[in-house]
């Protein structure tokens, strides 16, 4: 699945009614291996609609700090409506930004969920994640796992086709998806990025086959960007084709990895370096 920026702005909205069923699980589940801590400092790249984000601020806590950062403007601003919601977390700031030009440095945490795949230069970005951190510092990296999400890609990129009466290429994952939906793949990837003592958790998940999740799906994600350009009745018509392409099937592989890693200390060098 690939999309820009735009994609994620036009789902923003709606990726906040598919949180409890996706985006939720998957933070929870990478900030319970990131661990952050009351008076930490951390960086949450590629921070969406920002659920990490707010589990990581009520964590550390008023002593703490945590610098938000994603290209769509209206998921940060999702996630801004959040933290007001949840009475106010001083702690939290929310930046559109470019995560792989964030100048910040010295954080004790850098996590990056569902958001790698989607850089220009995967490498280079995380590259530059793992400088955010001081040395010794955190870093976690959460990827889809192989064949995550792809009967859904499917079978919307076959009704999206059908709609526009135009052949489209087979939907697949993103290279960079693809490179890192192994454990043992991912360790490698991350380590040679330039983080130490790496550890990758694989946590299974599904999003319910019922219609509406289905369709929730789309609109709540980077899958919204297939929908550019069409009239509404052309959207329900691929509602439509789409819902009848998974009827009767199982719930949706959701299932994701997690590594996590240290930036290597240096000696001499300051911890905020």
């Amino acid at each position: 699945m690939s999309a820009g920026p735009g994609a994620f702005d036009a789902a923003a909205a709606d990726a906040v009614l598919l949180a409890p069923l996706l985006w939720e699980p998957v933070a929870a589940a990478t900030v319970a291996r990131s661990a952050p801590a009351a008076g930490e400092r951390v960086l949450d790249a590629c921070c969406g609609t920002g659920p990490s984000a707010l589990l990581a601020a009520a964590a550390v806590g008023p002593a703490g700090a945590v610098d938000a950062v994603d290209v769509s403007s209206a998921a940060v601003a999702q996630l801004q409506q959040a933290a007001r919601s949840a009475g106010g977390l001083p702690c939290l700031e929310a930046h559109t930004a470019d995560a792989t030009a964030w100048p910040g440095r010295g954080y004790d945490l850098v996590q990056g969920v569902l958001g790698v795949f989607f850089l220009l230069d995967p490498a280079a970005g995380t590259e530059h994640l793992v400088r955010c951190a001081r040395p010794g510092g955190r870093v976690v990296i959460t990827t889809w796992a192989t064949g995550a999400l792809a009967v859904a890609g499917r079978a919307l990129v076959e009704a999206v086709a059908a709609v526009r009466e135009e052949a489209l290429p087979a939907w697949s994952a993103s290279a960079a998806a693809q490179q890192l939906g192994e454990g043992a793949a991912l360790a490698a990837w991350v380590g040679a990025r330039g983080l130490d003592d790496v550890v990758v958790t694989r946590h299974p998940h599904a999003v319910p086959a019922s219609a509406e999740e289905l369709w929730l799906l789309v609109l709540g994600s980077g899958f919204r960007g297939l929908l550019s350009g069409l009239a509404a009745a052309q959207v329900a018509r691929v509602r439509d084709l789409y819902l009848s392409g998974l009827a009767g099937g199982d719930d949706v592989d959701a299932t994701f990895l997690v590594a996590t890693g240290h930036r290597p200390e240096v000696p001499g060098v300051p911890s905020g370096a």
